[in-house]
C-alpha cells in the first residue's frame, strides 16, 4: 500500500504552496516528510515562473518537531544522516530563487521551528508557541537551529532558548524578531496569500540577488559582503526589469516586471 503524501505542493499562478500533511502527528518531521520536502524544493528550483512560496502545516500545528518515535532508536551514524537530510532540505528551501513565507499556527517546536527559520519571512497566528526543546531530550538541534536562531535573534537570546529549551509565545517571538508579523488565527492564510501576491509582482532577478546579498553576505566579512552587493547591484542595471522599474517610477505608474 502506497504511503499518503506527507507534503503536498500546489501552484496557483505565481504562488506555490507547500503543505505539511500529518495533522494527526502535529506535522512531526520524519524521513518521509524531509524527503518529500526536498523533492518539492528541487522541483521549485526548476520552476522560475513561481515567484513566491508559502509553507504551512495542515491542522492545529505548523510542526511540533521531529518525529521522536522514529528517532529514538537511531544509531549515531543514522542520526547524523537524518540530520544531514533535514539540513539539505531546509538549505534548499532557503536558497530558492523566490521569497518563502512560513505561516505558523499552534506550535513550531524543534525541527518545526528550524523549518520555519529556513523561510525568509515568518507570520505567526496569535497563540502560537516557539522553541528548541531538544536539550531536554539529551540531544542538540539537528536541522540548523544552532546556526539560524543566533543569526535571527542574536547569540545571547538564542543561547537562552537553546540551553533551557523554554518556549516563547507569539508576543515574545515578535519582540525578538523571530517572527515578522502576527495575525489573528482566522486571518493567517489570507495575510500570507496577500503578502505572497505582493512579492510575486516584484522583479524576480532583483529578489533573487537581494536574497543572495543577505544570506551569502552573512557568511562573509563586511568588505566581502559589500563587494557582493555592488556586483549584484551592477547586474540589476543590465536587466529589462530595471529599465521598466525606473521608467514606471518616473512616469508615476506601477511597473510590470517580466523577469528579464
Amino acid at each position: 500500500m502506497a504511503l499518503e503524501q506527507a507534503v503536498t505542493l500546489s501552484v496557483a499562478g505565481p504562488v506555490a504552496t507547500l503543505t505539511l500533511q500529518r495533522p494527526k502527528q502535529m506535522n512531526a518531521l520524519n524521513r518521509q516528510v524531509l524527503e518529500e520536502l526536498l523533492r518539492h524544493v528541487e522541483m521549485l528550483k526548476q520552476t522560475p515562473e513561481v515567484r513566491a512560496v508559502i509553507l504551512r502545516g495542515e491542522g492545529k500545528a505548523f510542526a511540533a518537531g521531529a518525529d521522536i518515535k522514529e528517532m529514538q532508536d537511531l544509531t549515531a551514524v543514522e542520526a547524523q544522516s537524518f540530520s544531514e537530510l533535514g539540513q539539505t532540505a531546509f538549505r534548499g528551501l532557503e536558497q530558492l530563487h523566490c521569497p518563502t513565507i512560513a505561516l505558523i499556527q499552534g506550535y513550531a517546536l524543534g525541527g518545526g521551528l528550524e523549518l520555519a527559520m529556513a523561510c525568509d519571512i515568518r507570520i505567526a497566528a496569535k497563540g502560537a508557541k516557539f522553541g528548541q526543546p531538544e536539550i531536554g531530550l539529551g540531544v542538540i538541534t539537528g536541522f540548523g537551529g544552532s546556526q539560524r536562531l543566533p543569526r535571527i535573534v542574536g547569540q545571547g537570546r538564542a543561547l537562552s532558548m537553546l540551553l533551557t529549551g523554554d518556549l516563547v509565545d507569539t508576543d515574545e517571538a515578535f519582540a525578538i524578531g523571530l517572527v515578522t508579523q502576527v495575525a489573528e488565527p482566522d486571518d493567517l492564510h489570507e495575510r500570507g496569500e496577500k503578502l505572497a501576491q505582493k512579492l510575486a509582482k516584484l522583479a524576480p532577478k532583483a529578489v533573487n540577488w537581494m536574497k543572495k546579498a543577505v544570506y551569502e553576505g552573512a557568511e562573509a566579512d563586511l568588505t566581502q559582503g559589500l563587494s557582493m552587493e555592488a556586483a549584484w547591484f551592477g547586474l540589476a542595471f543590465g536587466t529589462e526589469d530595471q529599465t521598466e522599474g525606473m521608467t514606471a517610477f518616473v512616469e508615476k505608474r506601477k511597473p510590470e516586471f517580466r523577469g528579464k
